[in-house]
Order: C-alpha cells, then sequence, then structure tokens
C-alpha cells in the first residue's frame, strides 16, 4: 500500500492542482497537509490582512476534501519538522508539493530533499509541480540570458509556449482516519487582530470560482476599455486569490478568448504576474535590492512618508489611493501607480518604504509582483522608461473625470464637484470654502518636483 503526503502551500485548491492529482492517480492513500509555518508567521511578511484570508483559504480546501472523502491534516510549527513527523507517522512514500520562487521557498524545498534523504533514509520520494504560475518560470529564456528583462518580448514567447493542460479535481481523496487532523487556528491565534481590516472580502477557492464565473460571463470584454477606470468596477478582484492560489492562473488563461480585446487585455496582465515571477526566481534579491540601479540618494523624511500613508498629501488622487488599502486591504492599480510614483519621484522617497507599506495591508500582497511592480514604478526595475513620472492631476483627471473615486474615499472633499476635485488648491475661495476648506495643499508642487527629481538622477 503506497501512501503520499500532498504538502499545500500557496496552491490552496482542488480544482488544477497537480500535486493533489498526482497523489490521487498513484497512492493508494493520500494525506493532504498544511503547515501554518512559525517562521513566516513571525515575519513581517505575514500581514494580518493576508492572514486572515489564508485562515479562510484552508477552512474552505477542508470543506472540499471532506466533499471528496478527504480530510486536510493541519499543524502549526516549522513546516519541515512538522512534514517530516507527519511522513513518518503515516509510512509515507511520496511527498508531493508545488514549486515556489521566492529564496524562502528554494530554501524550504532544499530542506525537504535534506530530510528525505538524511532522516528517513532514501525511503521518501519529494516531487514538485508547477502550478503558481501559467507558464513556469525559466521554461521560456531569451535567446542569451536565463531570464527575461523586458515584459513584450516575454510576452510573445510566453502566449507561444506549450501550456499544460488544466487538470481536473479528483473525485475521491483516499484519506487514512487513524491520523489526528489537527485543528484551523483562528486569526486571534495568528496575529494582531486589532490591525484587520474592516471591509476584507471573503477567501478560498469556492468564492474564487464563482467570482471567475461572474468575470469571464461578460465584465471581462470590456477590460480593455474600463480597467484603469478609478471609479469603475472593471478588474477581476481575482489578485487575492491568485495569491494564495485559490484559483489557478493557468485555468483563468486558457478560458481567455484571445479574438476579444478585453480578453486579451486580461491575458496579457495574467502574463505580467508570470514575467514578475520569473524575474523574482532569477533574481530573489529583487525585494531588496535595485534590478537595475540608477544610484539614487533616496530622501528620508518621515513627515512626507506619514503623510504619503495617510493619504494627506494634498494631492486627492493621491489620498484616494491609500486611504481604501488600510479599510479593504485593497487598491486599484492605476491607483497603485499613481501612488507609487508619487511617493518615489515626487517626494523622491526610496521604493522600498512603499513597498513594505503595501505589504503590511495587501490582500494580494505578493513578492514577486509587489517588489517588482514598485521597482517599475521607481525606474529602478525593468521599465524602458525609468525617468517617468506620473502628474497625479492629469492622472486623476483621466482616469476619474467625473471625481467619484475621489469623493468616495476622500470625504471632505465629497461636496466639491470635478474640476476642482482634482486640484482643489486652484478652486477659489468661494467655491473651495463650501466644499471644505481645510483639506491640506499640496506638499510638493508638480513641476519642481519633477525637476528636483531629474536633477538627482542627473537628467
Amino acid at each position: 500500500m503506497s501512501t503520499a503526503v500532498v504538502l499545500f502551500t500557496r496552491d490552496l485548491r482542488v480544482h488544477d492542482q497537480p500535486a493533489l492529482a498526482a497523489a490521487c492517480a498513484e497512492a493508494s492513500r493520500v494525506v493532504p497537509l498544511f503547515v501554518f509555518d512559525d517562521t513566516i508567521l513571525s515575519s513581517r511578511y505575514a500581514a494580518p490582512n493576508r492572514v486572515q484570508l489564508l485562515v479562510d483559504a484552508v477552512r474552505d480546501l477542508r470543506r472540499s476534501l471532506k466533499d471528496r472523502g478527504g480530510e486536510l491534516l493541519v499543524r502549526r510549527g516549522d513546516t519541515r519538522a512538522e512534514v517530516a513527523a507527519v511522513c513518518r507517522e503515516v509510512e509515507a512514500d511520496t511527498l508531493h508539493l508545488s514549486r515556489d520562487l521566492s529564496g524562502y521557498a528554494s530554501r524550504r524545498l532544499a530542506g525537504f530533499e535534506d530530510m528525505a534523504r538524511d532522516e528517513l533514509g532514501g525511503a521518501l520520494r519529494v516531487v514538485t509541480h508547477d502550478t503558481v504560475t501559467v507558464v513556469p518560470a525559466g521554461a521560456v529564456t531569451p535567446t542569451s540570458g536565463d531570464h527575461f528583462k523586458v515584459f513584450t518580448p516575454y510576452f510573445r514567447r510566453w502566449v507561444q509556449a506549450g501550456w499544460r493542460e488544466v487538470v481536473a479535481a479528483p473525485a475521491t481523496v483516499p484519506t487514512p482516519t487513524t491520523i489526528a487532523t489537527g485543528a484551523i487556528p483562528a486569526i486571534a491565534e495568528l496575529t494582531d487582530v486589532d490591525r484587520l481590516a474592516g471591509e476584507l472580502p471573503d477567501g478560498g477557492e469556492t468564492v474564487a470560482r464563482t467570482r471567475a464565473d461572474a468575470w469571464f460571463d461578460g465584465p471581462v470584454d470590456d477590460y480593455e476599455d474600463r480597467r484603469n477606470l478609478l471609479a469603475q468596477d472593471g478588474t477581476s478582484k481575482l489578485s487575492h486569490h491568485l495569491h494564495l492560489g485559490t484559483i489557478s492562473a493557468l485555468e483563468l488563461a486558457q478560458r481567455v478568448d484571445r479574438r476579444d480585446p478585453g480578453q486579451e487585455s486580461f491575458l496579457s496582465e495574467l502574463c505580467w504576474r508570470d514575467f514578475n515571477h520569473q524575474m523574482l526566481a532569477a533574481r530573489p534579491d529583487l525585494v531588496h535590492t535595485d534590478i537595475r540601479t540608477q544610484g539614487d540618494d533616496w530622501r528620508d523624511d518621515e513627515d512626507v512618508i506619514e503623510a504619503w500613508k495617510t493619504g494627506t498629501t494634498g494631492y486627492p488622487v493621491v489620498a484616494a489611493g491609500m486611504r481604501p488599502l488600510v479599510r479593504e486591504g485593497w487598491m486599484h492599480n492605476r491607483a497603485r501607480m499613481i501612488t507609487a510614483s508619487f511617493l518615489t519621484k515626487h517626494c523622491y522617497v526610496d521604493w522600498r518604504v512603499g513597498a513594505w507599506h503595501f505589504m503590511d495591508h495587501l490582500i494580494d500582497g505578493d513578492l514577486a509582483n509587489n517588489f517588482g511592480q514598485w521597482q517599475w514604478t521607481a525606474g529602478t526595475g525593468t521599465d524602458s522608461r525609468p525617468n517617468r513620472m506620473f502628474n497625479p492631476v492629469t492622472q486623476s483627471q483621466r482616469y476619474d473625470p467625473d471625481g467619484t473615486y475621489i469623493r468616495r474615499y476622500v470625504e471632505e472633499l465629497a461636496d466639491l464637484d470635478a474640476p476642482a476635485v482634482h486640484a482643489p488648491w486652484e478652486a477659489n475661495d468661494t467655491l473651495f470654502a463650501g466644499a471644505g476648506g481645510d483639506y491640506p495643499p499640496p506638499i510638493v508642487d508638480h513641476a519642481e518636483a519633477r525637476d528636483r527629481f531629474l536633477a538627482a538622477r542627473g537628467k
């Protein structure tokens, strides 16, 4: 009788789950396992908002496995030690898990391989599966070099790559009943509940699949036209599900009809996700080191940083982007670009400060995407125009022309109409006084900031 342990990490689903499918196909007994890793939980990476969605996802995964006659074992502690203990207890022949791409994930995998060899005498086979991205990192490479540094040629190769087939969810998961399952910890046991956002969505595969079906039932067709409009619900809202793997990026990509411009645009965003992950695989240090250094001597101004974090920079669109970050754990992608550009280029503050503030709150906070895109915006990453600078007023006028997004989140401007809502400091005293004249003036002038930034970059 063969026994396979399936370690879930950031692939918390039963549909298109190659590790689970392979275990069910080859083993008589299958032991699904999730470990709440104390190393991760004790790090800054374990933001309370994401931990809440993680708990949701683990609960939903347990229900899905029960529906298939299985069970999810839950443990907490050192992942290597907990995996070794379970493998010994069930006398496992094989350990299946997804291949993740961070430096920590690579070290964790090496630890499992060492454990299988040194602690279990070579009796355990460790098998990895590519489930995090559409195309495995490293499967598509340029003519010279081990990874792409420019998106467009990567996209051309990526869409032509041989994608694997979507794997069906197993009908049954034959989990032995003689092993203790373990309780799923409450959020209060894992993190500081006082810092949870007040308007978090629900997590888990069931919610993710419902959202994906609704997205492909029509809204995706308008994605190209609506995705940058701040006030509209024009994006998929699947990013946090992709982060925890409660929906498969490959399954979403396979559903795309490339003849439709909106769907093609959505596919491009899925490719951006893969692009950032192949960057992380090649450059695990991108979370703390410039990919392409510009020799920046960043400013360390705590007052400016605090104004940016709290949405009191005097620029309404920046405020409207920052305030829901804390409240909802999410921010529109266009707003992420505007606020990140403002911090790094208007205020000339280190991108790492902003990237980690985002990670402290985002429900979709992902090492590859968050840090890769912060570097892109700061001009230290893969942007071919590293000194491009978003004018917050122009961006606001273009992507929130009626000021609806601003008024939704900047309550003190709720009575101010466009066009004055985009630049309240330009409104006359009478008009602005009736809409809350205590709104702070801009902490920096756009033209002056641009000149200062370009001078700092030697341009």
